[in-house]
């Protein structure tokens, strides 16, 4: 995958990846969901996974995978088909060469006149608390580890088009729907940091559209990325992924009259729940909307290890 501006482009995708995607039947596994510390999504997996060594070079240039990297992705994509097979299920591969070890997946909505990309990304870097080494690493290769804690990166992107060559997807072009997230820096000299308002606007989204009262730090629904409101989803089969993107549908057409004036007031502000812009038009939100989040629970716990983790449950 490439990000060009606003576009997304897709230079490579292989058929034998995919055809093992093809081959999953309707069998679910049982996928617990959870945040680690770092605040970084994973599935606790009934089985163990293995990683073998991965290539750590890859010229981004060349669009093309090796041979080797694609056997060894083919090897891992057919364990997570067999313990997490509704995560994959439906979904196409694709090659990112500035990502190799996230390896991409995507699927495409529409709902009326509007598209919308999932895009799922499986993490393959080895986490050294979450996972057991079988052979150490070298400079050129990653080391070989298994793993019970698959981690995953997912977002639905509003689209503007979606771009066919001979019936193929060559790019998803993003509807951009905010303007600008910079607002400036702070500090001096070497110190100097950049000051955005992504955060702060993804906290507007999320707890616009949630329950009021409703906590579920870390997993935050409503995202600004992409310079546009995106959605994560914690429900990743094909059913859990068609019923929910709707729910972002109706956020965009919702929030469309308002954008530019949110962008104001987080420029200035820094998100509370207290604003008065925010309580004004939290007051406009259906009250059923919220009957989606209801049931969506979010539990801290202490791991084996003494550290924070997050139970989600829905």
């Amino acid at each position: 995958m490439e990000q060009v501006s606003n576009e997304i482009r897709v230079r490579y995708t292989d058929a034998a990846v995919n055809a093992i995607i093809e081959g999953i039947g309707e069998d679910t596994r049982p996928l617990g969901r959870h945040f680690s510390q770092n605040e970084d999504f994973f599935l606790q997996l009934e089985g163990e996974y293995s990683v073998p060594h991965i290539p750590i070079h890859h010229d981004v240039r060349v669009p093309r995978p090796s041979q080797e990297y694609l056997s060894i992705l083919m090897g891992v994509v057919e364990q997570v088909a067999r313990l997490a097979p509704q995560v994959l299920k439906g979904l196409t591969y694709f090659f990112d060469p500035a990502e190799i070890l996230r390896p991409c997946f995507f699927q495409v909505f529409r709902i009326e006149e509007r598209w919308y990309l999932y895009l799922l990304r499986v993490d393959l870097v080895m986490r050294a608390a979450e996972s057991t080494v079988r052979e150490r690493g070298t400079n050129d290769t990653t080391p070989w580890y298994t793993s019970r804690r698959l981690f995953l990166e997912d977002t639905v992107i509003p689209l503007a088009e979606v771009v066919r060559e001979d019936g193929k997807v060559m790019s998803f072009r993003v509807n951009e729907t905010i303007s600008q997230t910079w607002i400036g820096e702070q500090g001096r000299g070497y110190f100097v940091q950049g000051i955005w308002m992504d955060t702060d606007l993804t906290k507007f989204f999320t707890r616009l559209f949630l329950p009021r009262n409703k906590r579920t730090y870390p997993y935050y629904p409503y995202l600004c990325k992409y310079k546009t409101v995106c959605q994560a989803l914690i429900s990743l089969s094909p059913q859990g992924r068609a019923s929910a993107i709707p729910w972002l549908h109706r956020a965009l057409v919702f929030l469309a009259p308002h954008l530019d004036q949110i962008q104001e007031e987080m420029k200035n502000t820094p998100f509370s729940e207290e604003v008065p812009f925010f309580q004004a038009l939290k007051a406009k939100v259906p009250v059923d909307w919220y009957e989606a989040w209801s049931s969506l629970r979010v539990e801290a716990y202490l791991n084996a290890a003494d550290m924070r983790e997050y139970k989600i449950e829905d």
